[in-house]
């Protein structure tokens, strides 16, 4: 009879690595993205642009990863159907559906209701997206925790979050800070005025 009690505690919150993780935390920090759309992939040689984190359609979920050389690989999760031959020009890869732009690779599959869908740019090889697509997976708690914008407090006071859920002073969450403006000054780019005028 003890044991009752003891397991009740746990509901709402996960454990994972020895950090609990709340879900309704996450749900939060989400905003109006879904957690079943919150995916995240491996790419060796690319970084998640946490800036980049945000809704996409109606509660998707979009994250872009990048790598020094310029490339980049968007990975979007939206509640779509994929219809039964890819998309117009697609050509079956393996368990996905690959198509070529003028920009890129497209890796597409219908998983659970929605579509993942991971766009190579700047020159990315086809091979890398194909692998990010193939790693590519819904995020565990522990994952949605790393790539989910962090809580802060905002200006009122209450709880605010940088990326879906608002950020800047719509929310009252002030602005999001960028990390590439000069520390003093206005931020302006600087235009000085060579000989000519």
């Amino acid at each position: 009879m003890l044991l009752l009690p003891l397991v009740l505690t746990g509901c709402g919150s996960e454990v994972v690595g020895g950090a609990q993780v709340d879900r309704a935390e996450l749900e939060k920090r989400a905003g109006e993205s879904a957690l079943e759309h919150v995916y995240v992939t491996e790419i060796p040689g690319f970084t998640l642009a946490e800036q980049s984190v945000n809704v996409i359609g109606h509660d998707g979920f979009s994250a872009t990863y990048f790598s020094q050389r310029g490339g980049q690989v968007q990975l979007a999760v939206d509640r779509e159907k994929l219809p039964a031959n890819g998309c117009d020009g697609c050509v079956r890869d393996g368990d996905h559906w690959y198509s070529s732009t003028s920009g890129g690779s497209v890796y597409l599959r219908a998983e659970g209701g929605h579509v993942v869908r991971l766009t190579g740019s700047g020159g990315v090889p086809r091979d890398v997206v194909r692998t990010a697509a193939e790693k590519a997976h819904h995020a565990g708690p522990e994952e949605m925790d790393a790539v989910l914008p962090k809580a802060r407090s905002g200006a009122a006071g209450g709880a605010s979050t940088e990326g879906p859920a608002g950020g800047g002073t719509s929310t009252g969450g002030g602005p999001v800070e960028r990390g590439d403006l000069p520390p003093v000054g206005d931020g302006a780019p600087r235009n000085d005025v060579g000989v000519s005028g």
